[in-house]
């Protein structure tokens, strides 16, 4: 075997093995080369949002479709060359074409491998040495396996993406569209009865659990932007995130009792933060910008306000804005990392403060 054939031959298993990694392993944080080409277009089109900051909205909201069509494009290059490589010497001798002389030049090389891989085939060239023929039939396996499962993979992408924008428009919804928890927290305890909030926890803590999962299987899932704020990550997870912290440092502890103890409130803020740290562990976020002291006192408005309006619909607090503090400041660092790393404002993550 050439250098040029073992080259080849190791290309095709590197390429193999990350999109074994990426669509039948499926979690994150485990491709070899998929997890740094999506990295890398995500950056192009955030540089290309900020030469155009009008427009940055949109152009983020393609990245997702890119990502998908980029990836598909890499991978089918990879696996092209690396065959071309193991092919190009064979050209004339163990591979050559039904009439005519065999050229032997690299883009031959690249048409014979495309169409060897290709699932319609096609082409003048085909194999007359054992080797070759074992080489072609292995391509043509493997051109119709990736292609299988690269399209099941899509199918399962863009069925959890709809999933995750259901669970974004409820929340956003039970916010009444302010995106403030404390408009939600209301809502969910009208008067001060909180009897129905219990189902609606244990569904949005069972839909964010299913939404985290997906994320975990299908990081590129990260990349799909709206241009509507709520559908984002990053707010869904605050909104969520707020919610369980106002319930546990705002309502009154005698009153309100078996609605704080309730088990889905921990889950919901587990689960929340268990999302952001998968983003946050598997993809180079943005150091969060220190809190001056404007965002504290924002803080504590904010805080002021969501007590008001709680005590506006009849429900019976017991404010501590210290403890809230406190509990903020364990999970808030990640959305402050998370969200500008997907292209989120800050100011329309935390809207009580926006």
């Amino acid at each position: 075997m050439a250098l040029e054939q073992f080259l080849g031959a190791v290309i095709m298993a590197i390429f193999l093995a990350d999109i074994f990694l990426t669509v039948l392993y499926a979690r994150a944080g485990t491709g070899l080369l998929a997890p740094r080409w999506n990295r890398l277009v995500w950056r192009a089109l955030k540089a290309l949002g900020r030469l155009s900051p009008r427009h940055r909205p949109i152009i983020l909201s393609f990245a997702g479709p890119l990502i998908v069509v980029a990836l598909i494009v890499f991978w089918a290059l990879g696996l092209t060359i690396g065959a071309a490589l193991i092919i190009q010497p064979e050209l004339g001798s163990g591979v050559r074409p039904s009439s005519g002389q065999a050229s032997t030049d690299f883009i031959t090389a690249l048409l014979v491998a495309g169409n060897s891989l290709s699932i319609v085939g096609g082409g003048d060239y085909s194999p007359h040495s054992t080797g070759m023929r074992i080489l072609f039939l292995l391509n043509s396996l493997i051109g119709a396996s990736v292609l299988s499962l690269v399209l099941s993979y899509l199918v399962q992408v863009y069925s959890a993406l709809r999933e995750r924008n259901i669970l974004a428009l409820s929340v956003d919804l039970m916010t009444g569209g302010t995106g403030d928890a404390a408009e939600m927290l209301a809502r969910l305890g009208p008067g001060g009865d909180f009897s129905n909030a219990t189902s609606e926890l244990s569904n949005l803590a069972r839909s964010l659990a299913q939404t985290k999962e997906a994320h975990h299987f299908y990081p590129l899932l990260f990349y799909f932007r709206f241009e509507e704020p709520f559908y984002s990550v990053s707010r869904l997870s605050f909104v969520l995130l707020d919610l369980t912290t106002l319930i546990e440092t705002t309502l009154d502890r005698k009153e309100h009792k078996t609605f704080i103890g309730l088990a889905a409130v921990p889950s919901l803020r587990q689960c929340a933060r268990l999302l952001l740290e998968t983003l946050d562990e598997n993809i180079p976020t943005v150091d969060e910008a220190p809190l001056g002291p404007a965002d504290v006192a924002g803080v504590e408005q904010g805080y002021s306000a969501a007590v008001d309006k709680l005590r506006m619909a009849g429900i019976a607090t017991t404010p501590d804005f210290a403890r809230y503090a406190a509990l903020r400041n364990e999970w808030e660092p990640l959305i402050r990392r998370v969200g500008p790393t997907l292209g989120d404002d800050l100011q329309e993550i935390d809207c009580r403060r926006g």
